[in-house]
């Protein structure tokens, strides 16, 4: 466990609330006072004249007073609409309990009219957290969940056989078990302990999940598939903001909503308010700002990116940098992205773009940064709507007759028409600047890739040895790269290597000789891909001004973890590792600033650190990472090999576990993920020899030339030597340090910036709309660190409430008039009255900072009020004057 240590911050004497002696400390009520409703006078129970103006209090606020069900939507599995009117619970005048947002119009029509006389005689009142059991061991980590006995009528969750949480009403409760009825009107028996408890329904559908008063998992699955259902697909997690897929177009966006959000007439989570916020602390901390983007395939992370670039530009647009940066996209998009199984738009690689301002907060210029994989929409693009005169320079087939392409037997996106994306694509890249020659000169390259793969090798004697086949592919990838037939074959069928000072050529197998033309092909789409962002970042650069004021936003692969995880996931997940902890370090930082600013004591922060899972990648010489390079340069080493290796030497390590065979497991701080070692040697090495090298810088062609004088120079780099001329390693530096040198060249450049984060969330993998799937969408919380936040944020005060809102709410409850003091003098005399323990809260200059739970006991002490004068106003005795309380 790690902690952090904050200072207490004394108030100084002019911040000090200041009101009667008789407030402070606001700690006096006996322990056994309890609270009760009784008409407009005082009686002996303590409820005062003031109390008896509170409902036209509430009709001030433009809410009637009365007993409200939540009815929800019904296609919910927590849907409440067959609950009887003994089930129905009031809700109050809708505001929200937790925090400053209020309920969004469309949660707050619903619900359903109750008689007052129903009400008074089946309000039910609510056990304090204080007086239940202990927590059920499955969420002893949410701490919140440890308090709670099922009482009858209350709202529970209650885990279904599938596993997905409903949301119930207790009926009855008889020992250790209680019978609960189902949204759909089933009853059945349950234990009492396997039950979790359900928020007020004020709470529901709040904005960010740390106003809610249970924090536990069914909890934050209900209030975010209660917001997915309204088109709501934007909630805070804290600093966090969490953005689940609608998979289909919502009234969220353009010129309006910009305005709103720039105006401030808007507050509401989004990403528009995310760079927004961004773009405020960029200008008056004058610090660089980041927009981390993350999530699963498919959950909308590039989507994302995207509107958060709409609105930096709209900002700080003007000078029309802006629209050559939007441009940038569909160019990345079809270099960069491909269509997998999860997603028809998957990003194969991770981007940071790096927009610069002016010192007037307009955008002056852009670079981009890329690492991973790389893929490729361009080739279907390139098949579908390359004009004819370069489809004849190029000696274009259709997609379906390439190799490389056939492979997948998927040509086609659903809705989308490749011909005209590869327009657009030609559109973006003239708005780049990318000239015309330059453009021929790429498509080219894209030909000679797909060609390549159609390249063949006949035997030519009985040890397998092998040359390339003259015909069509071979002599058009000739063409292509402006070499002759001879050097090509020599590249792709023989190898120069130097052994005891003496060189010898030695033929290829096939197997061999299709590796090196594979490693060719993929070596000159990498280096195609990088060039092509290089010519991007000229033109985003060229004559502008920066000022070192920059907001990065970086859209970056999310953790993953399938049936079989391989040497992909192995790399992905070391980088989530890596962003976690950043994460981490900033989630604390900014909640501590909060807290520093409001005033109010703070110690420390326990979280636990995953500084052991990077220790167990990154260590030298026994680390993963270490001992995978150093198996890959062996010969005779085999994936079983490696897998050994790695239970010899790491048994030791907590976070790892050996298991039968090839396999691994690491234990993330997302999970725990089983590696399966095969193919991990082969895609550590990066297969493309010094020879191949050699031959791209002999190809007429000017591309070609620049991508080998590239990777010569970096050879002549002592520290590391990417490439190596020995029988025993004539490959480039291994690929896995490669992407550690990428990671931590991007982690170098977070850490000089004020981080935001956003994490995506895929609710169904059917890709539809209005479909959630609760187990899909926990996992993914928990992959993407968002349970995580809402764990952090227990150990603080996650709710806050300003003085105002609080003395407004809740000051009708005070004993006395209290209408002249100041809201935080009113704030502590609530505090002082209902004695809610000093450890339970603390009192900031400007806000209340609450713990878990604190807020849902007074909602419940307010219904009930709002029940008694509702009861009295039509004759009915109340319940806490029948002796019911």
């Amino acid at each position: 466990m790690a902690s952090v240590e904050v200072r207490s911050v004394r108030k100084s004497a002019a911040l000090r609330p200041r009101g009667p002696g008789k407030l402070q400390p606001a700690r006096s009520m006996p322990l056994d006072y309890r609270y009760s409703a009784a008409g407009g006078r005082k009686a002996a129970n303590g409820v005062g004249a003031r109390a008896a103006v509170a409902p036209e209090e509430e009709e001030e606020e433009g809410v009637e007073v009365g007993v409200v069900g939540f009815e929800g939507d019904a296609d919910s599995p927590y849907s409440s609409q067959a609950a009887t009117t003994e089930e129905v619970e009031e809700e109050g005048d809708g505001e929200r309990g937790g925090g400053d947002a209020e309920v969004d119009s469309a949660a707050a029509a619903t619900g359903a009219r109750a008689t007052a006389a129903a009400a008074a005689a089946t309000t039910p009142r609510r056990q304090s957290p204080a007086g239940a059991g202990s927590p059920s061991q499955r969420d002893a980590r949410w701490g919140d969940t440890s308090s709670y006995g099922a009482r009858k009528k209350h709202r529970v969750f209650c885990q279904l056989p599938n596993s997905d949480w409903a949301l119930c009403t207790v009926i009855t409760t008889s020992g250790d078990d209680s019978v609960l009825k189902l949204p759909e009107g089933k009853v059945l028996r349950l234990k009492t302990e396997s039950l979790e408890a359900a928020n007020p329904e004020i709470l529901d559908g709040v904005d960010d999940l740390m106003q809610l008063s249970y924090l536990s998992e069914p909890s934050v699955l209900y209030n975010l598939q209660y917001r997915y259902t309204q088109d709501l697909i934007y909630t805070k997690a804290g600093p966090v903001l969490v953005a689940v897929n609608p998979f289909k177009k919502v009234p969220l966006y353009g010129n309006e909503y910009i305005d709103a959000y720039r105006n401030k007439t808007k507050d509401s989570p989004h990403v528009y308010a995310i760079a927004d916020s961004a773009l405020r602390e960029m200008k008056r901390d004058e610090v660089n700002q980041s927009i981390i983007i993350s999530g699963e395939s498919g959950a909308g992370k590039t989507e994302t990116a995207k509107i958060a670039m709409q609105y930096l530009a709209s900002l700080g647009g003007g000078g029309g940098i802006e629209y050559e940066i939007l441009q940038t996209n569909p160019i990345l998009e079809a270099f960069g992205n491909a269509k997998t199984l999860r997603n028809d738009n998957s990003s194969r690689f991770g981007k940071l773009i790096e927009i610069h301002f002016s010192t007037t907060g307009r955008i002056c210029g852009a670079m981009i940064q890329t690492f991973g994989e790389r893929s490729y929409h361009i080739f279907y693009q390139l098949c579908a709507g390359a004009p004819a005169s370069l489809r004849d320079k190029l000696n274009m087939k259709k997609a379906d007759e390439y190799k490389y392409l056939k492979q997948s037997c998927c040509y086609s996106i659903a809705g989308v028409d490749d011909a005209q994306m590869f327009r657009t694509v030609t559109e973006a890249m003239n708005i780049v600047h990318i000239s015309k020659e330059d453009q021929d000169n790429v498509f080219t390259m894209v030909s000679a890739v797909l060609w390549l793969g159609d390249v063949s090798f006949t035997v030519i004697d009985n040890e397998n040895h092998v040359e390339i086949v003259v015909d069509e592919a071979a002599e058009t990838v000739a063409r292509l790269l402006g070499c002759s037939i001879e050097d090509l074959n020599l590249a792709l069928s023989k190898r120069h290597m130097k052994v005891n000072n003496e060189n010898i050529v030695q033929k290829l197998t096939l197997s061999q000789a299709i590796d090196t033309r594979d490693a060719l092909a993929k070596s000159l789409y990498a280096s195609l891909f990088e060039w092509l962002v290089e010519q991007i970042n000229k033109s985003l650069s060229v004559g502008k001004r920066r000022t070192g004021r920059s907001i990065s936003i970086l859209d970056i692969y999310g953790f993953e973890s399938f049936d079989r995880n391989s040497f992909e996931q192995f790399c992905i997940n070391y980088a989530n590792e890596r962003l976690q902890q950043h994460f981490n370090r900033h989630l604390f930082k900014l909640e501590q600033e909060e807290y520093v600013e409001d005033g109010i004591d703070w110690a420390k922060v326990e979280f636990e650190d995953n500084q052991n899972c990077l220790n167990l990648f990154e260590k030298k010489p026994l680390g993963l990472l270490s001992l995978l390079d150093e198996e890959s340069t062996f010969p005779n080493a085999t994936d079983l090999t490696f897998a050994n290796k790695l239970k010899q030497h790491l048994n030791n390590n907590s976070c790892f576990r050996g298991e039968r065979g090839k396999a691994f497991a690491v234990r993330h701080y997302a999970g725990e993920v089983a590696y399966d070692t095969s193919g991990f040697l082969e895609k550590n090495r990066d297969l493309l020899h010094m020879d191949s090298i050699q031959f791209l810088a002999k190809c007429k062609s000017s591309l070609p030339q620049m991508f080998a004088s590239k990777m010569l120079s970096q050879s002549d780099n002592p520290l590391p030597v990417p490439y190596r001329n020995s029988a025993a390693d004539s490959q480039k530096l291994s690929v896995a340090m490669k992407f550690k040198g990428q990671l931590f060249q991007l982690m170098q450049r977070l850490e000089s910036t004020t981080p935001h984060f956003i994490r995506c969330i895929k609710p169904n993998n059917l890709q539809l709309p209005a479909i959630y799937e609760q187990g899909l969408v926990l996992q993914q919380l928990k992959c993407c660190g968002v349970l995580e936040v809402v764990r952090i944020s227990r150990s603080g005060y996650p709710t806050r409430m300003t003085h105002q809102k609080f003395a407004r709410r809740y000051g009708f409850l005070l004993l006395e008039d209290v209408a002249s003091q100041d809201p935080l003098s009113v704030s502590v005399a609530i505090l002082h009255q209902f004695n809610i323990l000093p450890e339970m809260y603390q009192v900031g200059y400007t806000k209340l900072f609450f713990r878990t739970g604190q807020i849902g006991k007074l909602e419940d002490t307010r219904n009930r009020t709002l029940h008694g004068f509702k009861a009295v106003s039509e004759g009915i005795k109340p319940v806490a004057m029948q002796g019911n309380e």
